[in-house]
């Protein structure tokens, strides 16, 4: 079992920056991947950048060049910079880790950009 705690949510105008982090309780490098999704009100979940066990990366294109995904081994955390934040980027934000055989979420935390 993973627990993944997010925080550095809050609240920020638009062209700000927030950086997230999500913490786990297990050892990150054995994860296959972790990433970040959002969920906007009535919209779908959707995926905004992952991190390889490798280090590779990918982002949606809608976050691209604005936000940088980042590991820290030794802290067993994943991060998220977001850089000039826009209003459309208000969502609450979860961290996803994939295992060999299970996923696991975080309670998720609250972006809100105000214009």
């Amino acid at each position: 079992q993973v627990q993944l705690v997010e925080s550095g949510g809050g609240l920020v105008q638009a062209g700000g920056s927030l950086r997230l982090s999500c913490a786990a309780s297990g050892r990150i490098f054995t994860f296959n991947s972790m990433a970040w999704y959002r969920q906007a009100p009535g919209k779908q979940r959707e995926l905004v950048a992952t991190i390889t066990r490798g280090g590779g990366t990918d982002y949606a294109d809608s976050v691209k060049g604005r936000f940088t995904i980042s590991r820290d081994f030794a802290k067993n955390t994943v991060s998220l910079q977001m850089n000039s934040l826009k209003p459309e980027d208000t969502a609450v934000y979860y961290c996803n880790a994939r295992l060999p055989l299970d996923a696991y979420w975080g309670q998720g935390t609250q972006v809100t950009v105000s214009s």
